[in-house]
């Protein structure tokens, strides 16, 4: 059956400004790092973007690396554009990275002219596309000039291969210098993608400070905490989660009685709201619209549904911020 997009999939959803660019992102953006890889089920993932896209959701977010194996997200992404998508290219917006390792020998990783060039030229083969729309640095480089980093975004804009470029996990002192090179360039920096969460504040202790006074946009990962901040752990650690999995960043021995015990209370709040838990964690780090979009992951159709959900419900009282401030310490 061929997919016709819901007619009224621009109704609810909120879109935000990215930054001092014309560019609009939903609150609520779709990552593919798991359950799209080539291990994962093609029909489960075609049917969350399906909901995905009918709710509203227009940014799909990858990267090269992206599976298990690494790759393989993009050319399953790539399927499904050919499947159902083609002809809502232009209503979407894709991104993809490059920064981690992808492929043997001294080019495949890190932040290298040769890397980056390489890669996106890969990944859009991967998913049957002549252009993404944004391009990231997915971390800095110790050992590559941020000169000859930034320079490959500049000229992959200039390529036509993206049409807007952003970076990753840099911290505020390589944010603000990758904002003065790609000025200069004449590709100014659309967008920094941290990681973001109740449980990890980081980007509040000046990154935050450096976007806006440079009029760029942020779309923030794991803002559920890789899990911690919905209901999965409100009873102990499933055997089916993250955390009790080996090879992921959620580690078992993280998830104190201490963690356990914020989560209860955040999680008693968040009902008090009318709230999940993870959608009060998808509204928190959305406050104020300092962040123009959070990221959210998804194993199956009713995790979409709910975190689009979240914003019905962005707004917080003084009341509630005190109580999560009390709740954090």
């Amino acid at each position: 059956m061929v997919y016709q997009a819901n007619a009224g999939r621009y109704q609810e959803m909120k879109y935000n400004r990215v930054g001092n660019s014309g560019l609009l992102l939903p609150a609520i953006s779709l990552g593919l790092w798991h359950n799209f890889g080539a291990v994962d089920s093609f029909e489960n993932g075609r049917n969350i973007l399906r909901r995905a896209f009918d709710l509203g959701v227009t940014h799909f977010d990858l990267a090269n690396n992206y599976g298990p194996p690494p790759g393989s997200a993009e050319e399953m992404f790539g399927k499904m554009i050919k499947a159902d998508f083609a002809p809502y290219r232009d209503e979407m917006v894709i991104s993809t990275k490059a920064g981690y390792y992808m492929w043997e020998g001294p080019y495949g990783d890190w932040g290298s002219r040769k890397y980056l060039v390489s890669s996106l030229d890969q990944s859009l083969k991967r998913m049957n596309l002549d252009y993404v729309d944004i391009f990231y640095s997915h971390r800095p480089d110790p050992n590559t000039p941020l000169e000859e980093t930034m320079g490959a975004l500049d000229h992959i804009v200039k390529q036509g291969k993206a049409l807007y470029v952003g970076i990753s996990n840099y911290n505020p002192e390589q944010t603000k210098e990758a904002v003065r090179i790609l000025k200069e360039l004449g590709t100014p920096l659309l967008i920094h993608q941290p990681r973001y969460s109740m449980f990890d504040r980081w980007i509040e202790d000046g990154l935050q400070d450096v976007l806006s006074e440079n009029g760029v946009g942020s779309i923030v990962f794991s803002p559920m905490a890789q899990g911690l901040l919905t209901n999965k752990y409100l009873g102990g650690i499933p055997s089916d989660s993250r955390a009790s999995k080996e090879n992921t960043f959620l580690k078992k021995e993280q998830i104190t009685e201490d963690v356990l015990g914020k989560i209860e209370q955040l999680n008693e709040l968040a009902k008090e709201r009318g709230q999940s838990l993870a959608q009060m964690a998808l509204s928190w780090v959305l406050r104020e619209g300092r962040v123009t979009s959070a990221l959210v992951g998804a194993s199956k159709v009713s995790q979409v549904e709910d975190s689009v959900a979240a914003i019905q419900n962005l707004s917080f009282s003084e009341d509630e911020l005190t109580k999560i401030e009390d709740i954090l310490k």
